[in-house]
């Protein structure tokens, strides 16, 4: 029974559980990849990723802690010499479990561990993924290309605005300088219109009036000539 007992036995002893899991870590070191079960691999992350981790302090107690566990030198030595300065920036997540299917003789489930750091056909990938990725507000989906052509769209109903937006304002001046103009001119034409049959109204009656004026100029000057006229008559007659 395997009461309280959080971790995976492997079906194996003690020492045989940690002498095989210091191979395992020992060829993951050298080799950065190895084929084995999913549960081997699950047991052999919870085992090295610690040392890996004490791998970034390179001090000789730590290789001392190291070795205590791998006793392997050459492992030691790629450690922290090659794989420690690989993961200097990484907190943790040192290794990859990548499932590959089942084995024919038992049916037990396979995989791959690796260290993440290098598989160089993903790190590939993820960097060509950062350089198209884009940045979408409320999680949308959509390809590179549909979000260039919408923000093509919609920069050109910006402009056609702006275009609709600066030719109304100009259009409304001239319209309204021409409206002004127009009222005026109409106002003279009226204007032209009421004067013209006032000045017939005061016309006629001036003429008549001088009309009149020159009748009785020529009737005063008419018995003023008869009386000059006797005047001259009785002087001559005078004279004589």
């Amino acid at each position: 029974m395997r009461h309280r007992k959080s971790f995976n036995h492997l079906g194996r002893k003690k020492a045989h559980r940690e002498a095989m899991l210091a191979n395992m870590a020992a060829s993951l070191v050298l080799h950065k990849r190895i084929t084995t079960t999913t549960a081997k691999a699950k047991a052999l992350r919870m085992y090295v990723e610690p040392l890996i981790t004490k791998a970034k302090d390179d001090s000789t107690h730590s290789r001392r802690l190291v070795f205590k566990h791998l006793q392997n030198k050459e492992a030691v030595t790629e450690l922290f010499r090659e794989v420690s300065g690989k993961i200097a920036d990484r907190p943790g997540g040192y290794t990859r479990i990548l499932k590959t299917g089942h084995r024919l003789g038992d049916n037990a489930d396979m995989c791959i561990i690796e260290l993440v750091d290098y598989n160089e056909n993903l790190l590939a990938a993820k960097s060509e993924t950062k350089a198209k990725s884009t940045r979408r507000r409320r999680g949308s989906k959509k390809t590179t290309a549909q979000a260039t052509e919408q923000v093509e769209a919609a920069e050109e109903v910006e402009t056609k605005d702006e275009v609709k937006v600066e030719e109304t304002p100009a259009t409304e001046d001239v319209k309204a300088e021409k409206a002004p103009v127009v009222e005026e001119k109409v106002e003279e034409v009226k204007e032209a219109v009421k004067e013209e049959p006032k000045k017939e109204k005061t016309e006629k009656p001036v003429k008549a009036k001088k009309e009149e004026i020159k009748v009785e100029k020529k009737a005063d000057k008419a018995p003023a000539k008869k009386e000059k006229k006797e005047e001259d008559k009785s002087e001559k007659k005078k004279e004589e």
